[in-house]
């Protein structure tokens, strides 16, 4: 495959630096349902980028009612955060996007929020814009990381390419190398601005590990457009 046409970016991490907001909303969250945060913070560090109420779903041993309370404070949590001005884009992020788009290539922007906090999100970086889809696990049925359901709705609806193998996936979390491997990217992109480090990105199936996301257009730039 040589032609790289569609790229699937994940947002906190890799696009997006939130500077740890996750872990403060979900302490925030877990306080405000009478949660003990620091019984649970091993398991949302280890699965970052994971759809959150998969991940509440998880923490509270499959009790639905609690586990969408806790998402819902989660959300709510984030998003004061984010109005706050707490979050910035990854340096060369905007740009690097740019690059991509220039070179022929359609970007679709993913996260494992709720579209609430991703639109507060896009509004607060002013990149309402920046792309033609954004995605979360609702607009995938429902599903996030690390299924590869999200890569595979922006396959399908953006028509990109024509094979699985054209699509460039990129993230900081394991699950979002999982994900992307699942739906049979050619190029799996690791990045070094979030959650995880070289060896766990390249144990779950980075094909490459980049220092952040404004060196992907020179990986990509090996490939036609």
């Amino acid at each position: 495959m040589t032609d790289m046409n569609l790229v699937v970016l994940d947002m906190a991490g890799t696009t997006v630096a939130d500077g740890g907001l996750v872990e403060q909303a979900f302490t925030a969250a877990a306080e405000r349902l009478g949660e003990d945060p620091a019984t649970m913070i091993d398991y949302v560090r280890a699965t970052m980028g994971e759809s959150k109420i998969s991940v509440f779903r998880h923490l509270f041993g499959g009790d639905e009612t609690r586990a969408q309370q806790a998402n819902l404070a989660f959300e709510a949590a984030y998003g004061e955060l984010v109005s706050g001005g707490l979050i910035a884009p990854v340096p060369g992020a905007a740009e690097a996007i740019a690059q991509l788009k220039d070179q022929g290539r359609t970007v679709v922007l993913t996260t494992g929020f709720a579209r609430v906090t991703q639109d507060a999100i896009l509004d607060a970086l002013g990149w309402r814009d920046l792309v033609e889809l954004t995605l979360c696990p609702a607009d995938a049925g429902g599903r996030g990381r690390p299924y590869p359901d999200m890569v595979l709705a922006a396959f399908l609806r953006t028509g990109a390419v024509d094979d699985v193998r054209q699509i460039v996936v990129a993230g900081d979390t394991s699950y979002d190398m999982l994900s992307g491997v699942r739906s049979g990217a050619g190029i799996v992109a690791g990045v070094l601005t979030g959650a995880h480090d070289e060896t766990a990105l390249k144990e779950h199936g980075a094909t490459h590990v980049l220092a952040s996301v404004a060196e992907l257009p020179f990986l990509t730039g090996a490939y036609g457009a």
